[in-house]
Parts: structure tokens; sequence; C-alpha cells
């Protein structure tokens, strides 16, 4: 097992492991990433944007992995889902971007409807057990690609990944390797009664509805009668507001039926492929006492739990911080459990080196 960042002496406590980084961590070691953006049409006329990471010369340590720099259908693949209104340019994207481009792996992001900077188009948007768009991305990311893939879900967008895996039994291993979540509320009960109260009502939930109410009204200019305004205007939590907008737009009666169906937690010992669940114990979304502790033998899933890391922070290092500990960490568990060399891979390395 990697080891867990340690966390600054000047970082104490969980709010803080949580705000600093987000804002002030550096996310990368070296220049600014670049993104090229594709477009990808939905079943029901709708559409998700994909961001690639653009990475003309993939760092000379693929080759000990047994990949083909150039050649990118053989590259190893990250597919990275995001959290609650995050983007490519969120902290953690940065971070794991920077891994892959320091390790020579292809990385896209596809957003979730509505977080690409556009309004999407059908009367939904996104929610944390979503595991049927997670498949149908994971698919689209999928095409053409003959290395390894590999998946990544921080917070959100682990739950959903989570449940997907759950869903896909065993035959998700024909789409990816293996799946991690990354301070995932796997508890969604847990975590939105945690984020609805004290210290957290004040800062998170404001700062969650300044952006989802906006686009939820935008939505309903798009439909009309899709939910009731005044009700929407209203809440005051994201409790409020997923029983005005996420759940029933969703399929779900009301907050409780979506929290309880849509949480990774109850079904983990369904998922066939190798699952990583890592948490940190003081994030102050994901309660501790949510979090399983122990797994039944043979199972596919792996718990990491750290004392410090508060949610989705993992900050390291001399002051201000870096956050890069985290995908190096968890992309080194996943590594571990991918073939060194595919044959196809080793030989044209091999070729190319002959013939270089």
């Amino acid at each position: 097992m990697p080891a867990t960042p340690a966390a600054p002496w000047w970082l104490p406590g969980g709010q803080s492991q949580t705000i600093w980084p987000a804002l002030f961590a550096r996310s990368r070691a070296g220049e600014a990433l670049r993104f090229r953006r594709e477009r990808w049409f939905t079943p029901d006329a709708d559409f998700i944007d994909a961001d690639w990471l653009v990475d003309d010369q993939p760092a000379g340590r693929a080759a000990d992995i047994g990949v083909v720099p150039h050649d990118e259908p053989h590259r190893p693949l990250l597919v990275l889902f995001h959290g609650l209104e995050g983007s490519s340019r969120s902290h953690y994207a940065q971070a794991f971007a920077d891994w892959a481009r320091r390790n020579g792996w292809a990385m896209v992001l596809p957003h979730f409807r509505g977080c690409s900077g556009e309004l999407n188009l059908a009367p939904r948007a996104y929610h944390s057990g979503d595991h049927v768009e997670i498949g149908w991305m994971l698919a689209q990311a999928r095409r053409a690609r003959r290395g390894p893939v590999v998946a990544v879900g921080v917070s959100l967008g682990g739950n959903a990944l989570l449940r997907w895996a759950e869903e896909a039994g065993h035959s998700a291993a024909a789409v990816v390797s293996a799946v991690a979540a990354v301070c995932s509320p796997i508890d969604l009960a847990a975590s939105g009664e945690a984020i609805g109260r004290g210290l957290n009502r004040l800062i998170y939930t404001p700062m969650f509805l300044r952006t989802m109410k906006p686009k939820a009204l935008a939505k309903l200019a798009q439909h009309p009668g899709l939910f009731d305004r005044e009700r929407l205007l209203a809440a005051r939590t994201l409790r409020a507001f997923d029983n005005v907008f996420t759940a029933p737009l969703h399929g779900y009666r009301d907050t409780d039926d979506y929290w309880r169906r849509a949480s990774a937690k109850p079904a983990l010992d369904d998922i066939r492929i190798p699952a990583l669940v890592l948490n940190a114990l003081n994030d102050p979304f994901v309660p501790a006492a949510s979090l399983p502790r122990t797994m039944p033998p043979g199972s596919a899933v792996t718990l990491w739990q750290s004392a410090d890391g508060g949610h989705v922070g993992f900050a390291s290092g001399a002051f201000p911080a870096q956050v890069t500990d985290l995908p190096d960490a968890v992309m080194a568990w996943m590594q571990a459990g991918l073939p060194r060399r595919p044959p196809a891979a080793a030989a044209a390395v091999e070729a190319r080196s002959t013939h270089g």
C-alpha cells in the first residue's frame, strides 16, 4: 500500500486541509497543462464535453511500464471523474493530469452534464448515483484503446464510479482494469447531513448552491414546468436542493430515496475488479463513522483510510505545500496491478530502440 501523504504541521485539522489545498497548494510540477476538448453526443440527444490531456512529449519513464509513447492507442489511459461542480480546472484534476504527463499516460476527464461551461440540453443534470452515465462515458473513452484503462473518481464522481462497478460486476473487467474512489461520500445520507450542519453549512453549502441554483434556473428556462421555481429559490441546504431538483429529475422519489439508492457503501462487495476506496478520517464532508472498517475476505475492494487529508486535500511538503503526492500514491496502487510490459507494446519499444 502506498504511503499516505503527510499533512504539514501548519495545516491542522480537516477544514484547513480541505480549503488550503484547493486554493493555494501547488497542483503540478511543471508548466501549465493543456487540454483538447472533444464533444461526445449522448443517446438522449445531449452532449458530454471530454477534456483530453495534450502531451506531445510523454515522459521517458513510459517505457518502464511497457507502453509505446508515440502510439496513442497503446498508451495506458486514466479516466478521471470530477466531484460536485468540478471540472478539468479543479486542483485535483490538475494534479492527476500532471501525474499523467510526468509518467507518459494518456488522460481524459469527461465533464458531467452542465460542468464544462456550457448548459446541457436534456431535462436532467448529474448526480451521485449516475452509474448508467458513468458506463456510457467509460465506453466512449475506451474506444480504440489497446492499452490498459483505469478510472479514478473524486468525491461525487467516485461514488458514481463505484456504483457503476457494483452494477457491472464481472463485465467491468472488459472496460477498465481497476477503479479508485477518492474522498467519496459512499454513505450519501451521512455526508448530506454532515455538510448541512455547523461550519460546513456556513462554508460549503453556499459555495455549492452559488453555482448549482443558477444552473437549475437555466434548466427551468430551457424546460418550463420542470420543477417549482420558488421552492428551489428557498432551498438553503443540499438536502432541500436535491428534494426539488436532483432527486425528481433523475427518477428518485425524494432526497431520502436518492441518498439511499445512490450510495455505494451497501453494495461494495458486489465489485469484481480491483477497487481502491480512499478516505481521510478527518474529512469534513464524509464522517469517519460512516465508512466501512473492513471488507470480507476475498473482496476486490481495498480500504485505505488515513488520519489526515481533509476532503480531497492531502497537501504535503513545505509552504505553500503541494497536492501531487495524492495522484502519486493512487496511481502507484493502480500500476501495481497492471501488466508490466504488454507484449505488443514491449515489442514496439524494442523495435524503436533498435532502429532509432
